[in-house]
């Protein structure tokens, strides 16, 4: 959401190339008041959805008038990361000792490309491991696409699908994400495919993030640890590709349909416009 706004801000030309698609919580927010509703008959009125987020700009994103389906917000309140952890400490919860769960059922699932978002190039991954068995009819021998991972600001990549060349871009940070845009309108370079974050690193360091000092940070590369803490997450799970989710293949066969059509762009998408700077 931070990224958005910017763009909204100060490139509003690249608006109509924006994808469409709401950010991850604010579709969950989404099918909570509606598919899960509707499968255990409750008043989506009735419903208050929370989001715990990395980023302080989901808590503005949130209230956005575009984030409501049938004049219900998808979700109510976003509390971040540093939040949440005061509440456990004000509550005297030894976090570290508390057993291992499941997630419910009912949108419990998850693959390794969900883990990965949180990373700078997460985004392109995921998507391409996707993008890739959709148009070549088959999976990615090897699903870890290297070359769009790591901390630098801007990275390039070109990825053979069905043998062409498709050119990507990472960038993030918004000073990164404005040189990479101006050398676009100066035709400097062309992409098929972009990935921004608005905070350096990616949602790992963002600013609802607990806090590394100082110190710290002369000794510690905090967020390449964060990010590789993301990547064994994503090396470890048994399902690394986002359409191979059982809960989202169910979601479309009982509920959404056919992927992009009328009631999956009515729950799961929306639309920007540009803002004035000042």
């Amino acid at each position: 959401p931070g990224w958005v706004t910017y763009c909204e801000t100060f490139f509003p030309e690249f608006i109509p190339n924006l994808s469409s698609c709401k950010s991850p919580h604010q579709m969950t927010g989404a099918i909570v008041k509606s598919y899960f509703a509707e499968k255990n008959g409750i008043d989506p009125k009735n419903i208050y959805v929370v989001s715990v987020m990395p980023c302080t700009a989901k808590k503005y994103e949130s209230k956005r008038d575009e984030m409501k389906v049938n004049g219900l917000k998808d979700v109510d309140a976003v509390i971040t990361v540093r939040e949440l952890a005061r509440m456990i400490n004000n509550a005297n919860i030894d976090f570290a000792r508390l057993p291992d769960g499941k997630f419910d059922d009912m949108l419990g699932d998850s693959t390794g490309a969900a883990d990965i978002f949180g990373a700078t190039g997460g985004v392109m991954e995921a998507a391409l491991r996707t993008v890739y068995s959709v148009l070549v009819g088959k999976e990615l021998d090897d699903v870890n696409l290297t070359a769009v991972r790591g901390m630098e600001g801007i990275k390039e990549a070109t990825i053979d699908i069905a043998g062409k060349a498709v050119k990507v871009a990472v960038a993030s940070g918004s000073g990164n994400a404005k040189a990479l845009l101006e050398a676009i309108k100066r035709g400097e370079a062309d992409y098929t495919f972009i990935e921004i974050m608005g905070c350096p690193g990616g949602c790992i360091n963002g600013g609802g993030q607990p806090i590394v000092s100082a110190k710290d940070r002369m000794y510690v590369d905090f967020k390449a640890l964060r990010a590789s803490a993301l990547y064994n997450e994503d090396a470890g799970k048994a399902l690394r590709r986002s359409h191979e989710n059982p809960s989202i293949k169910k979601l479309y066969d009982e509920y959404l349909g056919t992927p992009g059509g009328h009631k999956s762009h009515e729950l799961l998408h929306t639309h920007y416009y540009a803002r004035d700077k000042y």
